[in-house]
């Protein structure tokens, strides 16, 4: 009655972070939802952390969303209509705040993935993460 092998290491997906340099983001794949991973540089901490709270259509600090502060790990699904947001990729459009954007309907994120401009209700989700090393994530 317990879950196979198979169906336990679908589970998680482990991280090596090593390889991604500062100003890199990537993609992964954790339970079919892309995970964005976000190697952030000192620029980008500062203007997450410099945003009012009252600026903010869902608000949560930047320090609430992540567990390392150069590293932002978020599920890349816009929370407006499960669209696939713009940024991750060198060249992407990045919204209007440096984050992410959603073409498809217009939301803009922040460098905290927060909401700050169009339909989408709720920030990027946070998995549930935790490092097993300094430079290796687990997810789920």
């Amino acid at each position: 009655m317990n879950p196979s092998a198979e169906v336990r290491a679908l589970s998680s997906t482990e991280v090596d972070l090593q390889p991604v340099e500062v100003g890199q983001r990537i993609t992964v794949v954790w339970r079919g939802k892309p995970i964005f991973i976000d190697h952030r540089p000192q620029k980008a901490i500062d203007e997450a952390r410099g945003v009012p709270l009252d600026d903010l259509p869902d608000p949560q600090t930047d320090e609430e969303r992540v567990k390392k502060a150069e590293w932002l790990i978020m599920i890349g699904i816009c929370t407006h209509l499960g669209c696939i947001p713009k940024g991750q990729a060198p060249g992407d459009p990045v919204g209007e705040f440096g984050g992410w954007f959603c073409p498809c309907h217009g939301s803009h994120y922040d460098t905290a993935g927060r909401i700050r401009k169009g339909p989408a209700p709720k920030n990027l989700f946070i998995p549930p993460y935790d490092f097993s090393t300094d430079t290796s994530i687990v997810i789920g």
